[in-house]
């Protein structure tokens, strides 16, 4: 089997580069038909580099002297900093010497020099980024998480399909189902954007299109993808990530509290850090960027080495199952 190649940005995210490049090491036993691309200052990665025991032949570090930072103006700074290491590693993946890019970095810098350098699928009128949100019965696929600010309904229906495509291919869930958004179950709720979307989706004969999902059911897992405009899903998934982090630590502080809640959460340890586990990202690792002629994959501004970790993992079973190949197949 060939070697899968896969690019790091080295120095997204808050804590570039030592996080980063901590989980591409630890990364490095669990797969032995990935290598690796460390994109960014090169003098950087090899110091960081030095603290640890690996394979040297699993790592390439490709010099990138910019790097685009969290607060900058996408656009602009997609302009200005050519030889930044997002960019650079976009432009691996491009010319097809990285299967795929992972970063932490600028969210709205990535989409845009994702879009820019390795270009949309052929009919893909708009790349949506889709993340899976835990929920009672697994995980259900949010996508659109914050693409798109604006969108059309034309983009959803694309959005379900490649949504359709990942859920069965990455998750293994056969013919799954397809929600849209909405504040009521009922078709004729909701604006003009989430009505004209539930008409076309209607009309698809490949879609298990099922009707509109409150968001109090999204945590229930009534559908395996949720449909939506960008703005919409950033807001379901910030709320979703601060409710949980919020929620643990009511229940730390209240479990701590008195002696007695002290000896019932000792007893009940097991089951926390299982539910812990339920809502852990890391295990996920990032979001992709789906619509692209290659694979971007965008982790937590705050990745840890766990995190990257995840996304690797998820970059390399994106890979294996020709991912792209069956958007293309879906759509036309």
């Amino acid at each position: 089997m060939s070697k899968c190649i896969i690019a790091i940005d080295a120095m997204g995210g808050d804590n570039a580069p030592k996080e980063i490049i901590k989980g591409v090491v630890l990364a490095i036993p669990n797969n032995d038909n990935i290598d690796f691309m460390l994109v960014g200052k090169e003098d950087v990665i090899n110091k960081e580099l030095e603290d640890y025991v690996y394979d040297k032949s699993r790592i390439q570090v490709i010099n990138a002297s910019e790097v685009i930072e969290t607060h900058e103006q996408p656009t602009i700074a997609i302009k200005k900093k050519k030889d930044s290491s997002m960019l650079v590693g976009l432009k691996l993946v491009k010319e097809e010497k990285a299967v795929a890019l992972i970063s932490a970095g600028n969210t709205g810098a990535l989409l845009t020099g994702a879009t820019l350098q390795v270009g949309r699928i052929k009919g893909i009128e708009r790349p949506a980024l889709g993340t899976l949100l835990p929920t009672k019965k697994g995980f259900t696929f949010l996508i659109d998480s914050g693409a798109n600010i604006d969108s059309k309904a034309s983009y959803l229906v694309q959005f379900a399909k490649m949504g359709s495509v990942y859920m069965e291919s990455v998750m293994n869930i056969p013919n799954p189902k397809v929600g849209v958004l909405n504040i009521g179950a009922e078709k004729e709720k909701g604006n003009a954007l989430s009505k004209e979307t539930h008409e076309l989706l209607l009309a698809e004969k490949n879609i298990n299109f099922v009707g509109n999902v409150e968001a109090r059911d999204v945590s229930e897992g009534v559908v395996d993808i949720i449909v939506c405009d960008g703005f919409v899903g950033n807001i379901v998934l910030k709320y979703t990530e601060g409710f949980a982090k919020a929620m643990f630590g009511i229940i730390k502080d209240e479990l701590t509290s008195t002696t007695i809640s002290k000896v019932g959460a000792l007893l009940s340890q097991k089951s926390f850090k299982n539910i812990k586990k339920r809502f852990d990202y890391s295990e996920i690792g990032g979001a992709p960027f789906l619509g692209l002629k290659g694979l971007v994959i965008k982790t937590h501004g705050s990745a840890t080495a766990e995190d990257i970790k995840g996304a690797i993992n998820q970059a390399y079973i994106f890979n294996s199952n020709k991912m792209i190949e069956k958007i293309e197949a879906k759509i036309f």
